[in-house]
This record gives structure tokens, C-alpha cells and sequence, in this order.
């Protein structure tokens, strides 16, 4: 059976959704080169020993081994992705999105087995690009996705030596931030929950990790005059702070993705080596004030230059981290804000994707 899927392939995780779960599977789109380990104890969960040998036709070196997202977080050799990265053409995503649509297909039991042992599960996904990227790398973005790939689990907890060969059949690529809209636009039977946003001319400023788009969306369609995307995001100010911690304190956060899930849970205190701790949340506030103002101040600019736009919406998981600052930078600017903003994408795609076969509304 052909899976219905979401898969956002984010700067700094990868967000994955299957039609019909309620829970979207995330992995931080790290990977550190593979080799064997030397396990003292098994982890308790198989998405935290993520390690791999993966083949694809799409991949400049085939038959790698990847230690990727959790295992790889801490690992002294880890690789996250850079501003000059292109995720349409990225080695890095297509190796995290291979593994996330493999481990999904093993865990929900829809792999069927194939020849020997080596399990089979087919796909059609919704996935993404920024704003500026899309018009030139949507194409060959999505023939890199398409075709078949071979997913081998090696000393990874429960799914131990198991080889899926995962068929993306069909991929529908769309914008991110405008897939966000549909997604809070319309119902999971693709009929329309919010009016305002499925006819009207929304601004959106969709806030990642390593860019900021700026869809413009009128009656669901992308005004290609309008919309804009800038090569700025949240780890530029993550990266600041990590270097700025290291200075004062000589704490070495491991990755960027450490640093975001303290702020994330609002751990701002740090150990020190000896019994010492301290609280960072002072930097975190100097560069999360910097990031918001300059936000702001892209917003105005976005809605200065198209003037008919509603309401600005803004979300994406830079958003969640930056909201409190860019609430105070916008004064009495009105913008909107929603609850996991983070996952509104990747439940796009999933509709989009869905409404692609059944050929309903393009967008």
C-alpha cells in the first residue's frame, strides 16, 4: 500500500507526518560519519541510535554509513547544515529524509517485506522549498526525491540489521509558509475551515533555521510579484550565542540543535566544570532582541510593498523561539502567531500532497 506523506525538510530538523497519525516524527538534521560502535549500554529507543548505511542513485557517495539526528547531536565530528547549503541539492537532507521515511515505515508496521529480508514501503510525499529557491530547484529537487532508495539500520535498537527500500512514487513540492496557510486554511477533508485565509491576501513570515520566507498568499494562490525569501535565520543568532557563551564561560555547546532545545525548555543555566553552574538567558536575550528587530522590521518593509495584505501571520520554529522579542519589537504592529508553528508545514504538505491526487486545489 502507497503511504500519504508530509515531510518537511527543515535547515535544523526534519518533520515527518503519515496520513492517518496524529503525531509528526521530528529528527534533527545532523549526521556524523558512522562507524562501529562500542555500545556500553543500548539505548531505550531506536530513533536515538539512528545508524545507517544508505544507498541512493541521488547521493554523490552510495553505501555510507551515517550516525543521524539524535546519535549524531553530541558527536565531535557532527555536520549541520550552512547558510551556502542548498537543501534542494543537500547530500545531508536527502540522507535524514531517507532515514526518517524508512524508520516511519518500519515503526507503523507498513513495510512489507520483499525479497530476502529486506522490507519495502512506498510513498507519496508533500515537501517544500523557500521561497527563492523554488522556482529554479523544485524540478530537479524533486527527481532526487523520486525512485528507490535502500535504508540499512545497523546497531540501532529494535530495527537492528534491517534493510528497507523505501519508493517514493510521487512528490508534490510546494512553497514553505504557503503550505502552513493551507494547512490552517482547510480541514483534513481539504474543505475550508477559515474562510479569511483561503480567500483573502495573507502575509506570512515563515522564521527557519538558516532562511526567512515571506509567501504572500492570495485566495490560496502564491503572488509571484510579492513574495520574497532572505538568506537570514534563527541559527545565525544561535551561532552568535554559542560563540559568545564559549567566550565567557568556555562551555562548548556540541551543536546548534543542543543550544535550541534548552531554549526551547527554557533551561538557560549551564555546568561548569567543578560544581560552578551559571545562567545564560542574558546573551540568549541580547541576540533574540537583535534577531527580532531586524524580523520586524523585514515585515514592515514586506507590508509597505504590498499594502492590500490582511494580516501577517508569523510561524515556523524560529517564531516559537522568537515570539516574546518580536511582540515587543512590533509595538502596536498586529501580528498573528499560532500554536505549533513548527509542524503547520509539514501538515501541509501532507494536504497538499493529498489535494495534488485528487487533483483539488493547487497551491
Amino acid at each position: 500500500m502507497i503511504k500519504l506523506a508530509g515531510i518537511d525538510i527543515g535547515n535544523d530538523s526534519i518533520k515527518l507526518v503519515v496520513d492517518g497519525s496524529k503525531e509528526p516524527f521530528m529528527i534533527p538534521n545532523i549526521i556524523a560519519p558512522g562507524y562501529e560502535r562500542h555500545i556500553l549500554q543500548e539505548e531505550d529507543s531506536a530513533w536515538k541510535a539512528l545508524d545507517v548505511v544508505i544507498y541512493s542513485p541521488s547521493l554523490s557517495q552510495r553505501n555510507q554509513r551515517y550516525f543521524v539526528g539524535q546519535l549524531a547531536l553530541e558527536h565531535e565530528d557532527n555536520l549541520e547544515l550552512e547558510d551556502t547549503d542548498n537543501k534542494a541539492l543537500s547530500d545531508q537532507s536527502l540522507i535524514v529524509a531517507l532515514t526518517a521515511l524508512a524508520y516511519q515505515g518500519l515503526v507503523s508496521q507498513t513495510a512489507a517485506s520483499g525479497y530476502g529480508q529486506t522490507d519495502e514501503v512506498e510513498y507519496t510525499i508533500g515537501t517544500g522549498l523557500p521561497v527563492r529557491a523554488f522556482a529554479k530547484y523544485h524540478q530537479p529537487f524533486e527527481q532526487r526525491l523520486l525512485g528507490e532508495h535502500e535504508v540499512t539500520f545497523l546497531s540501532t535498537p529494535q530495527l537492528r540489521n534491517r534493510k528497507v527500500k523505501v519508493i517514493v512514487r510521487k512528490a508534490a513540492i510546494s512553497i514553505e509558509g504557503a503550505a502552513a496557510m493551507f494547512h490552517l486554511a482547510t480541514h483534513d477533508s481539504l474543505q475550508v475551515k477559515d474562510e479569511e485565509i483561503y480567500s483573502g491576501i495573507i502575509g506570512v513570515c515563515e522564521i527557519g533555521a538558516l532562511t526567512t520566507d515571506f509567501p504572500v498568499i492570495k485566495r490560496m494562490a502564491i503572488d509571484n510579484h510579492f513574495s520574497h525569501g532572505e538568506q537570514i535565520g534563527i541559527a545565525t543568532y544561535l551561532d552568535a550565542i554559542i560563540r559568545d557563551v564559549e567566550d565567557a564561560y568556555g562551555y562548548v555547546f556540541p551543536s546548534r540543535a543542543k543550544l535550541a532545545a534548552r531554549v526551547k525548555n527554557r533551561q538557560y543555566t549551564i555546568q561548569l566544570p567543578g560544581e560552578g553552574q551559571v545562567d545564560i538567558r542574558a546573551i540568549v536575550d541580547q541576540h533574540f532582541r537583535r534577531a527580532a528587530v531586524r524580523m520586524v522590521e523585514m515585515i514592515k518593509k514586506r507590508w509597505r510593498k504590498c499594502p492590500d495584505i490582511q494580516c501577517f501571520y508569523v510561524i515556523g520554529g524560529g517564531a516559537a523561539a522568537l515570539k516574546p522579542y518580536i511582540l515587543d519589537a512590533a509595538g502596536p504592529m498586529k501580528l498573528r502567531f499560532t500554536n505549533d508553528s513548527e509542524f503547520l508545514n509539514v501538515q501541509g504538505y501532507l494536504k497538499v500532497a493529498k489535494s495534488r491526487l485528487n487533483q483539488a486545489v493547487p497551491v
